[in-house]
């Protein structure tokens, strides 16, 4: 069993984490956890011009690394072994396509994000991953 992990940092996202823990007696094997983390783009045009691109790169890991730190604390703290995934992208679109590549049989995640503009029933990325997910999608509110 593979499951797939996003977090963006958000409290909702973190209970994502909590609930997994507590709920990994549902699962037969112990499941193979991939964490990710998907930092938007910055529009590169702008930005070129006064940051390199190694320098753009290194802040999408610093980024990405302290997003997933309080995961990992959780995760450790429980005794489960994870894989962490940093990607740019749009995350939605990363997510799915993430869960693809792994051959993945659950996504978990929170209904919620960081994100300033949310659905009124549930957060945009995580409609849109309803829509693209090639797997089932457990959501924590």
């Amino acid at each position: 069993m593979k499951i797939l992990l996003p977090v963006d940092g958000s409290e909702c996202s973190l209970r994502a984490v909590d609930h997994l823990i507590t709920h990994v007696g549902w699962f037969r094997d112990v499941p193979e956890i991939h964490l990710l983390h998907v930092h938007a783009p910055i529009p590169i045009g702008r930005v070129q011009a006064h940051v390199g691109k190694e320098t753009l790169h290194a802040y999408y890991l610093e980024e990405g690394q302290e997003h997933l730190v309080e995961a990992q604390k959780k995760l450790d703290a429980a005794g489960r072994f994870h894989t962490t995934h940093i990607h740019v992208g749009q995350p939605a679109e990363v997510i799915a396509r993430l869960a693809d590549e792994l051959a993945c049989d659950l996504i978990v995640m929170g209904a919620h994000g960081l994100g300033a503009l949310a659905g009124l029933v549930m957060g945009s990325v995580a409609t849109r991953v309803l829509h693209l997910a090639p797997c089932p999608v457990l959501l924590v509110k």
